[in-house]
This record gives structure tokens, sequence and C-alpha cells, in this order.
């Protein structure tokens, strides 16, 4: 696979970091995810299958778990030593914090020069802002990603998807390719300061015209995006279910309009989203109303038009677009009782070279032995370092005090 041959150590927690590793991770790197005995918050988050998580599964398989208490000067040294044989750190704790413990990109170059280490965090690691903490809904809100995502009611609604922890999982991901690229001709590593902000506002380049090119806020009910187009709209069937027009070009606009017998609104496409545009909208809005979903989805399936029904996640996954795609897999695991576990697929697809779900996701400080154990530490100093005795995970150790 792609990344064979690279170590990853990974020290972030919920969504962004682990996210942008399990990637690699699937393409062959070794992930080693670094927790302390507290572990990643998502393992008892949310809904469980196999008796695990099933945010943590889609964040984890395929990594290993070593836990290192980073407040101790062993753990400290412990994790310096295994920074020392790997390819790329990554971290998400608040500006500043790394330092504090003395395993930030400084302390880590002086012993590995070649290190990628990346930093994700709210705000990035400067700024006003830099010390505020914040997740994805504060950052989308801050960002005024929010304030586009209204209901009807014209009011901000909460979103369905977290795009500021996504879209900075993919920064960190396309940072570190680059650096470690660069790396290949001048032998050096880098710093990568990765914003959930930044990377989020990077995003909007379809969305700021009229804040740039005509220094005024979006009007949402007229912007092309967001309804003011006829054809990039969301419509309401008999049933109370919703179709959606995706395509604004006209050509598409032609052909449902023809199809609908209504070839004289078409010139009507070609003017500016908003009100220009309202009579096309009130028919599609009226027509649409007047037949179920799946009448429109037998109407539009021969037709060149920009259209898809409004699925639930649930329709969504079982639908033969997504399984053809491998995008929901079915796989055996091994530990945590063994057995069939559902995963999301892989979506960088290579002709050469796949990726390859690893289902296995890891008991808190399974590993801890094993990996700090094959840098030449002693067992003695792998327990001052973690806490652990030898050949004992998290687990059973709670099981041992249970």
């Amino acid at each position: 696979m792609k990344l064979e041959g690279l170590r990853v150590i990974d020290l972030s927690q919920f969504l962004p970091g682990p996210h942008f590793t399990m990637m690699m991770a699937d393409h062959g790197a070794e992930v080693i995810r670094v927790e302390s005995r507290a572990g990643e918050p998502t393992r008892v988050i949310g809904a469980r299958q196999a008796n695990a998580s099933v945010w943590f599964r889609n964040t984890h398989r395929g990594k290993k778990s070593v836990v290192l208490d980073l407040k101790r000067a062993e753990g400290v040294a412990a994790f310096i030593k295994l920074a020392a044989s790997a390819d790329v750190v990554v971290e998400a704790f608040r500006p500043g914090v790394v330092d504090r413990l003395g395993i930030g990109y400084q302390a880590v170059r002086a012993v590995h020069p070649g290190i990628v280490y990346v930093s994700i965090a709210a705000f990035g690691q400067s700024g006003p802002l830099s010390q505020r903490p914040a997740h994805d809904l504060s950052i989308q809100a801050e960002s005024g990603v929010l304030s586009l995502n209204c209901g009807s009611d014209g009011k901000p609604a909460l979103p369905g998807v977290p795009a500021a922890d996504m879209v900075s999982s993919l920064m960190a991901m396309n940072g570190v390719m680059m650096a470690l690229l660069r790396r290949q001709q001048t032998g050096l590593g880098d710093y990568i300061d990765i914003s959930m902000q930044d990377s989020l506002l990077s995003w909007l380049v379809n969305v700021v015209g009229p804040v740039f090119g005509e220094e005024r806020d979006l009007v949402l009910a007229n912007e092309r995006g967001f309804g003011g187009n006829a054809f990039y709209k969301l419509y309401e069937c008999a049933d109370g279910r919703f179709i959606s027009l995706g395509g604004s070009e006209v050509k598409f606009a032609a052909n449902l309009l023809k199809a609908l017998g209504r070839p004289e609104l078409i010139d009507l496409c070609r003017q500016p989203p908003g009100p220009a545009q309202a009579p096309v909208r009130a028919f599609l809005q009226e027509t649409f109303a007047s037949q179920p979903l799946p009448h429109w989805e037998a109407f539009l399936q021969p037709l060149d038009v920009c259209w898809a029904p409004v699925r639930s996640i649930k329709e969504a996954l079982e639908t033969a677009q997504v399984h053809e795609r491998g995008m929901r897999q079915e796989v055996t695991q091994s530990g945590f009782g063994g057995g069939k576990v559902t995963q999301l697929g892989i979506p960088i697809r290579y002709q050469d070279e796949p990726g390859r779900i690893n289902p296995e996701i890891p008991e808190l400080g399974e590993h801890t032995h094993e990996v700090l154990g094959s840098l030449g530490m002693a067992s003695e100093d792998i327990a001052l370092a973690s806490g652990l005795a030898p050949g004992q995970t998290l687990t059973a150790q709670a099981q041992a005090h249970g």
C-alpha cells in the first residue's frame, strides 16, 4: 500500500486528527495512538456495535494504542524516544500545551530533524482567539458558516455534518503529504499549523462572492446556492418527502421545463437568482407538490437533469451505489469478542495498491509494551512511563482492580 513503512504518532482526540490518521492507516501506515490512562473519549460516546462505539471504530481501525503519562518525566522521555522513530506526529491540544509538556515540535526536532509535526487547533497557533476552546459547532458559528444553514423560519439550525472537523482532517492530511514529499528532497521535516477555522473558511470559495465582489452580506433567499435559483433548491412532494434540484445550468432547466410542458419559463432561468426566477420557483413548488416522491423519481429518471431524492442516512447507506463503491462494508474482527461489524469504506481508490480496511481496533494500552519494548525500553521503564504492569492493558488492569 502507498504508505507502508511510515510510522505516525497520534496524540489527538475526537475527530479531525483521528480521522486523518485513520486514512493513513487504511493505506498502510503504522499509526500509534498515544492515549492517557483515561483513554480516547470517543471510546464511550454514542451508539455501540460489538462492544465498541461506532464513532471509535470509524476513526481508530487498524491503529495501535500506547498509554503514556505525559505529566511524568518518564512518560515524556518515552514519547521523545517514540517520536524519534516516527515520520509524523499529530497533536490537537490547546496551543502551547505540548511545549509546556516538553513534547512540542522543537523538542522532537532536536532528536529527529526529519519529523513532520502537525498541530490541529480550533483557531490555530496564533491570533486573539487561539486560546479559546472550541469544537465543530463553535467553529462553524464563528466562521459565518452556521448563518448559511437556516431553516424555513430564517433562523440558523444545527448543522448535520461536522464540516469544520472534517475539512481540517483533510487539510492536515494534505499538509503532511506535501511535507513528506519535500522531505525526500531535503531530508528535513516541517511544522504544520492547521486551524479548523482557516480550513473551513477556505471552503467558501463560491460563497464569498457578494462579500468580496459587492461588499455586502448574503441575502440567502436570493443567492444561487441557497434557494434563489429555481434549479438549486429543495421541493416538497405530495407525500411529505423532498426532492432536490441541484444543477442550475440552463440546459438542465430546459430539459425539465420542456418535459413538464412549460418551455416559456426557460428564459427566466437565464436571469440572476432571486426575484426574477420567482415564477419558476412557484411553478416547480406547485408541480412537485402534486405527486408523491416515487412518481417524480420515475419521471426524472430518464431526463438529463441534476436531481436526487432527499434520503435519510439509513436509506443512503443501503443504496446500490454506496454498496458498489464499497463505502459500506461488512467486515469481521477478532478483537472485542469477534464477529461482523459494519464500517464506512475508503474514499480514496487507487488502481494499484488500494487501501485496505483493518477492522481491528485497539484496547486501551494494548500495544504499550510491544511498541516501547521494540525501542529498547525495559519493562520497568515502560511501567514508570505508562503506569502499566508488564503485559497489561488498561482494560485488563481495570478488571484486575474491579
